[in-house]
């Protein structure tokens, strides 16, 4: 599997706008579309400037590109996919946000344990996991027990429409916003912890 040229994801404005990014290849990722990317940079633009990004489940990088683009400080991306990594690499050198991005290939889980035992903090946290694995409450469970985030952490979990987030009270989590598309969902939550 290798990456290609998707025609259809760009960066959509900041330092790196208008530039095409690859993306791996086969159906193992969804790349967000860019109507849903624009919608989710608008909500959140105001917080981006020289904010500590992390991108779960990173696939393409383009979530994560688009954070430094338009002003983030720093991107850590994560995903356990060889063809995904390479992607996110390749992407990062196209937009020459390289210097700003941390890559890593690893399994998500363990990978968010050892951020935490180098005392890394972020202000933003997106993930897109696969869908209907439960994935997003393993992840959230994994983040309350660490210092990455901060009193005011963002988190965006980008998920089907039927994904269940009635456990997150439970787990010390609030959802202060949800955004819903024709075939997916944004959520944004915080530590109430």
């Amino acid at each position: 599997m290798n990456c290609e040229r998707d025609d259809k994801m760009r960066v959509i404005a900041g330092t790196a706008r208008r530039i095409q990014l690859k993306t791996p290849a086969g159906m193992e990722t969804r790349p967000t579309t860019d109507r849903i990317k624009e919608t989710l940079f608008n909500m959140i633009q105001s917080q981006l400037y020289d904010c500590s990004f992390l991108d779960l489940f990173s696939g393409s990088g383009a979530i994560g590109i688009e954070a430094l683009s338009r002003g983030a400080e720093k991107t850590v991306f994560i995903d356990s996919g060889i063809e995904a990594i390479r992607c996110v690499k390749d992407n990062l050198k196209k937009t020459h946000l390289e210097e700003k991005a941390e890559v890593i290939k690893g399994d998500v889980l363990t990978t968010l344990q050892q951020l935490n035992l180098k005392k890394e903090h972020f202000d933003i946290i997106f993930m897109d996991p696969p869908y209907r694995c439960q994935w997003e409450q393993r992840v959230l469970e994994v983040l309350k027990c660490t210092q990455l985030l901060k009193k005011d952490t963002m988190i965006i979990v980008e998920a089907s429409l039927d994904t269940d987030f009635s456990y997150v009270e439970q787990l010390g989590y609030e959802i202060r916003k949800e955004k819903k598309y024709k075939t997916n969902k944004h959520i944004f939550l915080y530590k109430t912890e």
